[in-house]
């Protein structure tokens, strides 16, 4: 099992949400709850559009950085 992931989250309005976690089934219920995210709490339901295994919390955490910095195409192009 990966020690980090990296996931972008289709929210229920189209926008799209990155961000990263140790677990990624509870930190999409937890988004799903209303609880992980401000963003993502008025955007509701959300489900994972993308994921990516990172070897740890380190690059996980620039994985998200570089993410968040791309365009919304450059991000659809990424999902796929």
């Amino acid at each position: 099992m990966a020690d980090a992931w990296v996931y972008i989250l289709r929210c229920a309005d189209g926008s799209l949400y990155t961000g990263w976690t140790n677990d990624l089934d509870k930190r999409l219920a937890a988004h799903n709850a209303g609880t992980a995210s401000r963003y993502t709490r008025s955007r509701l339901p959300v489900e994972i559009a993308a994921s990516f295994e990172m070897e740890d919390r380190s690059a996980a955490q620039r994985e998200e950085v570089r993410i968040k910095r791309l365009s919304r195409s450059e991000k659809m192009v990424l999902i796929g």
